[in-house]
């Protein structure tokens, strides 16, 4: 999400095209698994959503939430979203009739220096979205070389992790984000006027390895498969390829699209019935949106719709 200057508020990216995909019926009850600023919960209630409930882990958002969305239509709810199939059963709502999911950090994060999410402005050297565990800080003050440059290499896709995990190690300890970010273009041979700055990937990396986001992702995606009703709709917005590659992984194994052998090498056993049916071809954002909003660039959209067959178990067995 991104802040206009005409608006305080986060505008969420492709918000027009997720409420298309969740193809919201007035008085629906839908499910905003990254409620962040609001931007999605917003459009879907002006949709005609009867009831929308809002998870976020981030403590700060779900404080900000009743200001930024003062709706009695929304019921927020601290906790991360691979959990919102069993809070919203411990709550006693039924299965849901649409989910969004805006996969990555949020704009109100990136914001504020304090939670150390960006080099943009100088601030320590955080990273939690929980607010609990782990400090980026902690994090490379206490890892050996070696599991840094596998984190920035995995999950940052950096071609020059050893050299900068080398050079994180040297200059330890290391406590702020203009620090960081000074070892990593040092490191990485930055030169002004270079189209993206190295310190991103690096950003990136250690911030998706705190929050366990790839893990997350997909125990999300699973958690949406058990709290959607049949013919209930999934729409995820993700930042970059890793994220999006489990997206589309998952809606094509869920939507029975994956070969399941062949008669010279039949599968084992039978696959389960698809889960998801009707998966849209991805989305991307107009000229003008990116034009805009610089942060949409990299933003992908995939949908589908939630069939009548039982929820997968473990990745392959129906949920009895």
């Amino acid at each position: 999400m991104t802040r206009t200057s005409s608006d305080p508020r986060h505008v969420p990216v492709l918000a027009d095209e997720v409420v298309q995909a969740l193809a919201i019926a007035r008085g629906e009850t839908l499910v905003d698994g990254t409620f962040g600023a609001g931007g999605y919960t917003r459009a879907m209630l002006a949709a005609g959503a009867g009831r929308v409930i809002g998870f976020d882990r981030d403590p700060d958002a779900i404080a900000q939430g009743p200001s930024l969305v003062p709706d009695k239509r929304l019921d927020l709810i601290e906790e991360r979203f691979s959990q919102m199939d069993r809070v919203l059963a411990e709550r006693g709502i039924g299965l849901v009739d649409a989910i969004a999911l805006d996969i990555g950090v949020s704009s109100m994060q990136l914001d504020r220096a304090d939670r150390g999410f960006s080099f943009q402005a100088d601030g320590p050297l955080d990273m939690r979205m929980s607010k609990s565990g782990l400090t980026a800080a902690e994090f490379l003050n206490q890892a050996d070389e070696a599991e840094i440059a596998r984190i920035l290499k995995d999950y940052g896709e950096e071609p020059r992790a050893r050299a900068i995990a080398r050079a994180i190690a040297a200059a330890r300890p290391v406590e702020r984000t203009a620090e960081l970010a000074s070892i990593v273009r040092r490191a990485a041979g930055f030169r002004p006027g270079q189209r993206t700055d190295p310190a991103t990937r690096t950003f990136q990396a250690i911030r998706i390895h705190l929050n366990a986001e790839l893990d997350e992702l997909e125990q999300g995606l699973a958690a949406a498969e058990r709290a959607l009703k049949p013919g209930g709709r999934l729409a995820v917005v993700t930042f970059h390829s890793l994220e999006d590659r489990i997206v589309k992984r998952f809606l094509r194994e869920r939507s029975g699209a994956t070969p399941a052998g062949s008669r010279h090498r039949p599968a084992l056993v039978e696959p389960p019935q698809p889960t998801f049916e009707r998966v849209a071809k991805p989305v991307t954002p107009s000229e003008r949106e990116m034009a805009a909003n610089p942060r949409a660039r990299s933003a992908r959209l995939r949908s589908a719709v939630r069939t009548a067959a039982p929820a997968w178990q473990s990745g392959k067995e129906p949920v009895q």
